[in-house]
C-alpha cells in the first residue's frame, strides 16, 4: 500500500476555490458547529525565530471532523526583510486524514488564509454590526485587504460606499469602484458604519476618536487599534479566547497582558453571535478583534483537498510504501 500526498499549487488552490469567500464564510460557520459540539481541536501555536531581520515561523495545528475529517498544520514563514520578490508571508497547509492519520495533501495555503479572515469579517460585519452596514471604510491594500475587497463587493452587494485608504496612495490606483481616501483622520471622521483595518502597522492608527456609537471596527492587523479605543468601545468581541492571548501581538492581547483588560469584559465571540444570537444595542460601539483561528485554515485546505481528489487535480508524491516499520 502507498500513501500518495497531493501537491496543489496557488493556482490549482484558486482553481479550486480557495479563494472564494462565499465558500470560506459557509466552512466558518459549519467549524463553529463542530467546535460547539466538541468535533474540532485548536492547540496553541508555536513559533521560532527565522535566521532574517524580524523574521519568524509559525505552526498552526489543527483537528476538524464532520465532513471535514482532517488533521492538519499551517506553516507560515513572515519575512518583513526579504531579498526577493516572493511575498512577505509564505504559507503551506499539511493536510492528514484525521481517522488514520495518512497525509493526503500539501496546499499553497495563501489564497486560503485570506479568504477565511476575510470571511470571519463578514460574519462579523453581518452579526456584530450595530446597525445595518450601509458605508465601509477598508484601511490598508495588501493582499489581505484585497481579499475584503472582493468580500465587500461580493457579500454586500447592497452597500452605498466603500472607502478605500492606504499609508502609500500609489498602491490605490488600481482599484475601481471604491472612495480614494487620502486623509485617514478625515475618512474616520465620515459616518461610515464600519471600518476594516488590514494594515502591517506596527503602532496604532485608530484611537479613540474614531470610536463612534453605531459603528463597528474590525481589526484584521496586529496592532493597529489603540488601547484608549478599545477602551472607548461599548462592546469588545473576539472571534475567539485561547491561549494565544499570552503571546499574540493583537492590540487587545497586549492591552490584556498590560492589566488594562480583562477576559470577562468579551462581551461575545463567534459561536455566541452564530449559535447563541448575541447582537448589540444600535448604538453601541463594537470592536471585534480577529486573531484567525487555524482551526478554519484545516477546513479551508480540506475542503479544497476533498476537490482536488474528486477532479484528480494536482501533482502525486508517494512518500509511503508500507514496506518499511518502525522499530
Amino acid at each position: 500500500m502507498e500513501a500518495l500526498l497531493r501537491v496543489l499549487d496557488e493556482a490549482t488552490v484558486a482553481q479550486l476555490g480557495g479563494g472564494d469567500v462565499a465558500l470560506a464564510l459557509e466552512d466558518v460557520k459549519a467549524v463553529i458547529r463542530l467546535m460547539r459540539l466538541g468535533e474540532a481541536q485548536m492547540p496553541a501555536e508555536n513559533h521560532i525565530d527565522l535566521g532574517t531581520p524580524l523574521g519568524k515561523a509559525y505552526a498552526l495545528p489543527a483537528r476538524v471532523g464532520g465532513s471535514y475529517n482532517a488533521a492538519g498544520v499551517k506553516w507560515t514563514a513572515h519575512r518583513p526583510q526579504r531579498p526577493d520578490a516572493l511575498p512577505a508571508a509564505l504559507a503551506l497547509t499539511l493536510i492528514n486524514d484525521a481517522q488514520s492519520g495518512i497525509p493526503r495533501g500539501l496546499l499553497a495555503s495563501g489564497a486560503l488564509t485570506a479568504a477565511r479572515t476575510a470571511a470571519v469579517s463578514a460574519l462579523a460585519l453581518q452579526l456584530a454590526a450595530p446597525r445595518p452596514v450601509k458605508r465601509v471604510l477598508l484601511l490598508g491594500a495588501g493582499l489581505h485587504a484585497q481579499a475584503h475587497l472582493r468580500m465587500l463587493q461580493q457579500l454586500f452587494p447592497q452597500l452605498e460606499q466603500i472607502g478605500v485608504w492606504n499609508r502609500s496612495p500609489f498602491k490605490l490606483n488600481a482599484l475601481r469602484e471604491v472612495q480614494i481616501e487620502t486623509d485617514l483622520q478625515l475618512a474616520l471622521a465620515q459616518p461610515y458604519d464600519a471600518v476594516l483595518t488590514c494594515t502591517s502597522a506596527d503602532q496604532p492608527i485608530i484611537d479613540a476618536e474614531a470610536i463612534q456609537p453605531g459603528r463597528i471596527i474590525v481589526q484584521v492587523g496586529y496592532h493597529e487599534v489603540s488601547f484608549a479605543a478599545i477602551k472607548a468601545s461599548s462592546k469588545v468581541v473576539v472571534d475567539a479566547w485561547g491561549d494565544f492571548a499570552q503571546r499574540s501581538a493583537k492590540s487587545l492581547f497586549q492591552m490584556f497582558r498590560a492589566g488594562e483588560f480583562r477576559e470577562q469584559d468579551v462581551a461575545a465571540d463567534l459561536a455566541a453571535l452564530l449559535l447563541d444570537n448575541w447582537r448589540p444595542q444600535p448604538d453601541d460601539s463594537v470592536y471585534f478583534s480577529s486573531f484567525g483561528l487555524n482551526v478554519f485554515d484545516i477546513a479551508l485546505a480540506a475542503r479544497v483537498l476533498q476537490a482536488a481528489e474528486h477532479d484528480e487535480l494536482g501533482s502525486l508524491q508517494s512518500l509511503f510504501s508500507g514496506v518499511l516499520h518502525d522499530h
